[in-house]
């Protein structure tokens, strides 16, 4: 696949910059809907996403880079050009989720409130954001025959050969992953549930699918001989079944 969309005044405008840019107007977009259900101050939830975002952008640089840095060390101005790809969603959500609690926390404001609602933008977001994946040839898992890569579309096929080889998809099983997640957390917005119930719910589901597909990839970042995605997600399954026995015990708490 062609990494570039198009060429303005002799800049290269590639698809991965165009995919996270459309993620995030559609995750704002739909927030105006999550928050109306919530019956929760929209202008005060993109108050949060604007100073949240660029934090996230860049936590999740500097968590790819700390686990890649021997491709930086002698190229150090190499850290800074992300329009090839590099960006880390578990460093993002980290930093993401540093800002908006020291902002919500400043505003004396419900911080479980927020991330619930934003939820389902995020993991729609993320499932958008894996096709500029696909157009870098990248996110993708080990070698597979013509056979196996025949049963999906012949774009697909096209992308996953790489130097006449074809592999997995898993960029694509990870976004039709996040978006049945994100359809299923727009649901739970309608019931009545404990604050912080569908923002965990969201880090749960997340991990789970994301352990198995990472056990795919052929790009996982390492820690020695573990691929640190799945050990984080292994914590984000913990963090939601301990969320979830813990907060349902209290008798308050709900919208």
């Amino acid at each position: 696949m062609d990494p570039i969309a198009f060429n303005i005044f002799g800049l290269d405008i590639r698809w991965y910059g165009i995919f996270i840019a459309m993620g995030m107007m559609i995750g704002i977009t739909l927030a105006n809907f999550t928050c109306r259900l919530k019956s929760l101050d929209y202008d005060e939830f993109l108050n949060i996403v604007l100073i949240s975002f660029p934090m996230a952008i860049i936590g999740a640089r500097a968590y790819y880079v700390i686990f890649e840095f021997s491709q930086y060390k002698d190229n150090l101005i190499g850290i800074f050009n992300i329009r090839q790809g590099g960006l880390a969603i578990h460093g993002g959500i980290i930093f993401g989720m540093i800002t908006a609690y020291i902002y919500t926390r400043y505003k004396k404001e419900s911080l479980l409130k927020f991330v619930d609602v934003a939820a389902p933008s995020i993991i729609i977001a993320q499932a958008i954001g894996r096709w500029g994946n696909f157009f870098n040839s990248e996110a993708h898992g080990g070698p597979v025959t013509q056979g196996f890569i025949s049963i999906f579309p012949n774009f697909i096929q096209k992308g996953m050969l790489i130097d006449g080889v074809y592999y997995q998809p898993t960029f694509l099983y990870e976004s039709i992953w996040n978006v049945a997640v994100g359809l299923l957390l727009i649901y739970l917005l309608t019931k009545a549930l404990k604050r912080g119930t569908v923002f965990f719910t969201y880090i749960g589901l997340y991990s789970l699918g994301r352990f198995f597909i990472e056990g795919l990839r052929t790009d996982s970042l390492m820690l020695g001989s573990i691929r640190v995605a799945q050990l984080i997600s292994l914590s984000g399954i913990a963090l939601w079944i301990i969320f979830i026995v813990i907060n349902y015990r209290k008798r308050n708490s709900y919208y």
